[in-house]
């Protein structure tokens, strides 16, 4: 259960569909996501509804009877928000909307809000208001409440689709406005990219609340921002490390999550120009969670999707502190064993198989190996620094003596 505190959580409920492609189990646990991301955002779940069906319906995605439910619930319990887990169309939601007289928020829109919470600069403020804006187009008939009185007949055609046209070419504008301002502010950060010369550049990535800032905040002894909430970092940060005598760029960028809006992969393209541009990445996963290898399957989809997939990378496998496994007696010849019942020097056997030695497992807020956590990046910055500079060898000694 996530530990709320003493501050006044709006009250929600999730609904998930269970199909082909989402098992009962896969929906559960997108549900428990989404609730980290409602807490995140400031919400409270009460309830859960799940329906399994196969053709969701294509006027409010579940049945009817499911509708009814949740319907007596919202206004039983006086529920704020209904969130779904599955991106609901333009109709749908208007429709869902005239049925449950309340706010019909999903995943996408959910991240959004995050997003739009999270954001510090001006830069992050304007690729978030970018990626608004673009889920808002096809949404604005949904806005104008008014216009449900409007039934057509004399003195009713009109001004309403003349307003909605008005607000539409307004927010076409402001798109066209947004991604001018984004592309003026590309530029620079390219010429500042540019401008830090030849030293080696180390990212980190992951899914979203895998530790990347608290491992930032170790490394290079700065004070990135970090919070066991969702999203906690959404600016780019880049900061100088010095490991030995060995300088290099370590940049902390976004988290990345399932279901990641496509309008925030186009407009956060440019923030992972830091990752694209990396020499090397070092993948940071929460082994603790469950569902870790699925985060991993997640991030690399992504980083394929913006064309980083064969770039050198370290795994490192955070959080071993809070790593727990079911036992087995020995005795036991029926249950299957799993990898919920892997050790974490199990684990380790398993990554070794499939990375070689590019697997490092850690706890950063513990400061559990991070002296061989040290030397390992070292050595990767090291031999990336000699292949770019041969003759620059006198720089490293034999032996790291201190990080």
């Amino acid at each position: 259960m996530i530990e709320k505190k003493s501050i006044d959580y709006e009250k929600a409920v999730l609904i998930g569909i269970i199909n082909r492609e989402q098992s009962e189990e896969k929906v559960s646990e997108y549900l428990d996501e989404l609730e980290f991301l409602t807490y995140t955002a400031g919400g409270e779940v009460t309830k859960r509804f799940i329906q399994r069906m196969d053709v969701p319906n294509p006027k409010t995605l579940i049945g009817s009877g499911k509708m009814e439910e949740v319907q007596q619930y919202v206004e039983e319990n006086k529920i704020g928000s209904v969130i779904f887990d599955d991106e609901l169309t333009p109709a749908q939601q208007r429709n869902i909307e005239k049925i449950l007289r309340c706010k019909i928020i999903d995943r996408t829109s959910l991240i959004l809000d995050i997003f739009a919470q999270r954001a510090q600069t001006s830069y992050a403020r304007t690729q978030v208001e970018l990626a608004q804006y673009e889920y808002l187009l096809p949404r604005l008939t949904g806005l104008w409440t008014h216009l449900e009185r409007q039934k057509g007949g004399i003195g009713m055609r009109g001004p309403g689709e003349t307003e909605i046209e008005t607000d539409r070419r307004i927010v076409r504008d402001r798109i066209t406005l947004l991604k001018k301002k984004l592309y003026k502010i590309d530029r620079q950060m390219e010429t500042q990219r540019g401008n830090r010369g030849a030293l080696v550049r180390v990212a980190l990535v992951g899914y979203t609340n895998v530790g990347k800032s608290t491992l930032m905040n170790v490394i290079s002894k700065s004070d990135v921002f970090a919070e066991n909430k969702l999203f906690a970092t959404l600016d780019t940060t880049v900061r100088k490390v010095v490991l030995g005598n060995l300088p290099f760029l370590l940049s902390d960028t976004v988290g990345f999550i399932r279901k990641l809006p496509t309008q925030l992969v186009e407009s956060f393209k440019s923030t992972l120009d830091e990752v694209r541009e990396a020499d090397l990445l070092l993948h940071v996963v929460d082994i603790s969670h469950p569902q870790f290898e699925e985060h991993i399957d997640s991030v690399n989809n992504i980083l394929s999707d913006i064309k980083s997939s064969d770039k050198k990378t370290i795994m490192v496998f955070n959080k071993i502190d809070q790593y727990e496994h079911e036992t087995i007696d020995d005795d036991d010849l029926i249950t299957e064993r799993t990898g919920r019942h892997f050790t974490i020097n199990d684990w380790k056997h398993t990554w070794m198989e499939k990375v070689g030695d590019r697997a490092i497992f850690i706890s950063a807020l513990n400061k559990e190996n991070l002296d061989e956590f040290r030397k390992r990046v070292y050595d990767e910055v090291r031999d990336i620094h000699v292949t770019r500079f041969p003759y620059n060898n006198f720089l490293y000694p034999e032996h790291l003596d201190e990080y």
